[in-house]
């Protein structure tokens, strides 16, 4: 592979040291050094088979190979019925060949090739140094997320939980097959599967758990224990991630990934001279970066409600892999795993969804349960093992996860003191507040929305988040009514990740034609909005919140907005202010996939249905009179009108867009109000504008009506 530097790499890279400290500079350098001696040590696919024996390297005899605490079989019989049958059900797709991830169903799964993209039918050669690959590159490798969420060999761990809820060991003959291929078809440093430590990390604690619940399997030593191969894989993970570390404007939960993988893996497989070691490093390395990445009140800094969970579940596998082993992680760790939890079940509207702030990939750590988009209950089913629920949290599902974990980790719930007496709406120190009605005797649907007057994301490049500041997400009974469109995509289509990042694709003001924050590439800001939140005289009702992201417009530019739930009218009102003249203002209302429109003039009427018995619902959403208002449904010349439920995966909604030059004592109002039965009189009382005499416009459905 050429390592010529084109136009467009170059200015990536300038743009990319930018944003390091020298410090970061000079380590990357020396990482650089690293990388390069290790080439001595690759092993090229092909000649695994003529490796020297393990035996007399320091590596325990097989006879002293003890493999941690292993799952009594009765715990089987406390997996739920329902969530028994829906893995034994995906297991199957599995076992006949076909297997659906981020968006894009794979049908070679009997055997699958580790080094193809789905997606784009791009082929990477296995043999490349790992180092030598460039995996942003998709005409080498194609859409690598793609390559490697294979790899991380879940779906080999839910084939695992279905030998051990049946014994079926049709299931446990597949696994051994897939993961003997993986081992020797991906050898230490060969080609894509090995470029990235978070993989790594993930992957170490597969392996865990795929030899924990095919313990009683009569082939599990022999493919674990047993295996040379099984043993150089294992230590050759290891051996990885304790050299190649993240730092510095990447030390996210990529680093996170890296410690606990880590850690996980010296506890479950302790066979090596090195254990001890990465034991004790990886252990002080999660505990460091955890509170790193975590603001005081337990929410994580990167401001993307995916990663909360992704990072949350991390904590949870390594420090029970830990404890399981008789080396727990401290008391301050359990504190605020369990302080990422109760922030978890703060968050979840009725339906236990979390909010759809900034960048999600679907990230799992351990698939011990079939996999649906919304892992929060799943997450929340393993806080309440490890923690217990407080009072005010709602009601969580039980599932394999769960089961699997108690019988795990043990019976014994980790108690945390300063736990939340009442469920919190604002976490001030995140700028992240929730305002929602409470739950009503007459049985009104809850309405739920997230305001964001945050920092922009986490450390230089801010990687995962978006240009929304000020942007709000509104639900009633847990359906999008103004949605976050999501992420969408991660690499191979610039325009779209570009969109689905920006300003005018979240539910805020654009002013001036430009984003808030400044995009320097899929996974950089060269500078970033800053948001602060002002005071409420009632705060679990009103939110206001300003930002500076336009103080480089000439005249500069400052947003304003406030938002305003009226529970007893079942009414939101939204007021937005902008500071200096002269610039042309969009604001834009995402739709949720499910709500239709109707647009006349500046009201536009809602519908959609309930997700529990399909009742017909409705709103009206009374816009700003002073903007021209237009509605747009799955474009792309420009993009606008989409929203993506989970990474690969887009489709077209109903976006309201308003146009026009504002004063600044010409404040912005928009007034949500839903229509449910007891109020529906009310609210046709309260519209104050008016309509005049023109046609309503019904919003089309498809993209070629789109006006």
């Amino acid at each position: 592979m050429s390592t010529e530097a084109t136009p467009s790499k170059l200015g990536w890279y300038i743009r990319r040291v930018s944003r390091m400290s020298p410090g970061e500079v000079i380590w990357r350098f020396r990482e650089q050094a690293v990388r390069r001696a290790w080439a001595a040590r690759q092993v090229p696919p092909g000649q695994v088979a003529g490796l020297p024996p393990l035996d007399g390297k320091g590596i325990r005899p097989r006879a002293e190979r003890k493999f941690s605490p292993a799952l009594a079989a009765e715990a089987a019989a406390r997996v739920p019925a329902q969530a028994k049958a829906a893995i034994i059900a995906d297991a199957d797709k599995i076992m006949a060949g076909e297997w659906t991830m981020l968006g894009v169903t794979r049908t070679d799964m009997k055997d699958p090739d580790w080094f193809r993209c789905p997606a784009t039918g791009q082929r990477s050669d296995p043999g490349t140094y790992a180092f030598s690959v460039n995996h942003r590159d998709e005409s080498a490798v194609g859409n690598v997320k793609q390559v490697w969420e294979v790899s991380r060999l879940q779906h080999l761990t839910l084939l695992a939980v279905a030998w051990y809820l049946t014994g079926d060991d049709a299931y446990a003959l597949r696994v051994d097959g897939q993961l003997r291929d993986w081992w020797a078809a991906n050898p230490l440093l060969s080609g894509v599967n090995w470029t990235s430590g978070i993989e790594l990390g993930i992957r170490l604690m597969n392996f865990a758990w795929i030899r924990r619940l095919l313990d009683g399997w009569a082939g599990a030593a022999d493919l674990f224990e047993g295996n040379d191969l099984a043993l150089r894989q294992i230590r050759w993970h290891q051996e990885y991630l304790a050299t190649f570390e993240s730092r510095g404007s990447s030390a996210n939960n990529h680093l996170i990934a890296e410690a606990a993988g880590l850690l996980a893996a010296s506890c479950a497989f302790p066979w090596f001279p090195e254990s001890t070691r990465w034991r004790r490093r990886s252990a002080s390395l999660l505990e460091r970066s955890l509170r790193h990445n975590t603001f005081p009140s337990g929410i994580n800094r990167e401001l993307a409600s995916d990663y909360h969970g992704f990072v949350a579940e991390l904590g949870f596998f390594a420090a029970a892999e830990a404890q399981a082993a008789g080396h727990p992680v401290s008391d301050d760790c359990w504190r605020l795993l369990c302080a990422m939890t109760d922030d978890m079940a703060a968050m979840v509207d009725v339906r236990l969804r979390p909010p759809r702030q900034a960048d999600s990939d679907e990230g799992r750590v351990v698939l011990l349960d079939a996999p649906e988009h919304n892992r929060w209950p799943a997450l929340l089913s393993l806080g309440s093992v490890l923690f217990g629920p407080l009072e005010w949290w709602p009601a969580v599902p039980d599932d394999a996860g769960s089961a699997l974990m108690e019988a795990f980790a043990g019976q014994a719930r980790r108690a945390a003191d300063g736990r939340p007496g009442r469920r919190p709406h604002r976490f001030a120190d995140a700028g992240l507040t929730l305002l929602r009605t409470a739950p009503a005797p007459q049985s009104l649907p809850e309405i739920w929305c997230r305001c964001d007057g945050g920092p922009h994301g986490f450390l230089s490049i801010a990687a995962h988040a978006h240009a929304d500041a000020l942007s709000v997400e509104v639900r009633h009974d847990g359906v999008d009514i103004l949605a976050d469109p999501g992420t969408y995509c991660y690499h191979g289509e610039p325009q779209w990740r570009s969109y689905f990042r920006s300003t005018i694709g979240h539910n805020t003001a654009e002013i001036g034609g430009v984003s808030q924050s400044v995009d320097g590439g899929p996974f950089m800001w060269l500078r970033q909005a800053r948001t602060r939140e002002l005071g409420s005289d009632a705060p679990e009702v009103s939110w206001t919140a300003e930002h500076d992201g336009y103080a480089a417009l000439r005249p500069a530019a400052r947003h304003r907005r406030s938002v305003a739930l009226n529970p007893g009218a079942r009414r939101l009102d939204i007021t937005d202010v902008i500071d200096g003249g002269g610039h042309e203002v969009r604001l834009a209302y995402h739709l949720g996939p499910a709500v239709a429109a109707t647009l006349d003039g500046p009201v536009a009427e809602l519908s959609w249905a309930s997700e529990e018995g399909g009742a017909a619902r409705s709103a009206r959403l009374e816009l700003p009179a002073g903007l021209e208002w237009r509605a747009h449904r799955g474009e792309t010349d420009p993009i606008l009108g989409w929203y993506s439920a989970g990474l690969g995966e887009k489709v077209p909604a109903t976006t309201l867009v308003g146009t026009g030059l504002v004063r600044r004592d010409a404040p912005l109002i928009t007034r949500l109000h839903f229509l449910d039965s007891a109020n529906v009189e009310s609210a046709h009382s309260d519209l104050a504008v008016s309509l005049g005499q023109s046609a309503a416009s019904p919003v089309p459905d498809t993209p070629a009506e789109a006006q």
